[in-house]
C-alpha cells in the first residue's frame, strides 16, 4: 500500500509527544526494555518532517520483547517483523486512519542503534547538512507524493553518506566511546 508523503513544519511538540509515547511504550515493555530513543526528522529542531514519530527500543533479547507484542498491540503498535532489517522488530502506529508512529526495536548491540542516534545528533550539531536533509526531503515529497516508499528509497544516498561523517565526526567528537557497535552508553540522549 502506498502512502503520501507529507511534510510538515517542526513541531516542538513532537518532542514531549515522543516521551509520552515512550512512556506508554515502557509500561507495555517492562523488564524488555533497556532504553528508548527519539529519533528521524522530528527529533531535528528546525526541519520540515512527516508527522511521525521515530522511536528506537534497545531491548534485552528478543523473545522478552516478543512476548509483550500483545502489550504493545493493546496501546496500537501492529508488529512488522524484521521488515528488512535483520535484527530490527518494527512496529507501527496508526491513530484515526493515519500513521503516527514508528517503533524500531534492537538488541542491546546492534550497530542500528548507534546509526540511527549518531545520524540524528550529527544532523543536530550540523544545521547545514539538516538543512540539506531538509531541501532533499521536499525535492523527494514533490517527485514521489503518494508513494512513501519509494521516497523513503530514494533518501538512501543521503542517509549513508550522512552516517559516515557521522562516525567520523562521533570519533573526533569523543574518542574514547566505541561507534558502530552499540557502543553509545544507554540512555545517553544528547538530542532529547
Amino acid at each position: 500500500m502506498h502512502r503520501p508523503v507529507i511534510l510538515v513544519d517542526h513541531d516542538p511538540e513532537w518532542k514531549r509527544l515522543a516521551a509520552d509515547e515512550a512512556c506508554r511504550i515502557g509500561e507495555a515493555l517492562g523488564e524488555a526494555l533497556v532504553a528508548i530513543h527519539h529519533i528521524g526528522s522530528t527529533s531535528i529542531p528546525g526541519i520540515k518532517a512527516k508527522p511521525i514519530i521515530d522511536l528506537v527500543g534497545v531491548v534485552r533479547d528478543l523473545p522478552s520483547l516478543e512476548a509483550r507484542n500483545p502489550s504493545l498491540e493493546k496501546i496500537g503498535y501492529l508488529p512488522r517483523g524484521e521488515a528488512g532489517i535483520a535484527g530490527r522488530r518494527y512496529f507501527t502506529k496508526d491513530t484515526r486512519g493515519a500513521r503516527t508512529h514508528h517503533l524500531h526495536c534492537f538488541v542491546v548491540g546492534h550497530s542500528d542503534i548507534d546509526r540511527h542516534l549518531l545520524f540524528r545528533d550529527y544532523l543536530i550539531a550540523h544545521r547545514q547538512a539538516a538543512f540539506e536533509y531538509q531541501r532533499l526531503k521536499e525535492d523527494l515529497a514533490r517527485k514521489f507524493p503518494d508513494d512513501s516508499a519509494a521516497y523513503t528509497e530514494a533518501k538512501t544516498p543521503f542517509i549513508r553518506r550522512t552516517d559516515d561523517a557521522a562516525r567520523e565526526w562521533a570519533a573526533d567528537t569523543c574518542p574514547r566511546l566505541p561507534v558502530g557497535d552499540g557502543g553509545l552508553p544507554l540512555g545517553l540522549d544528547p538530542g532529547s
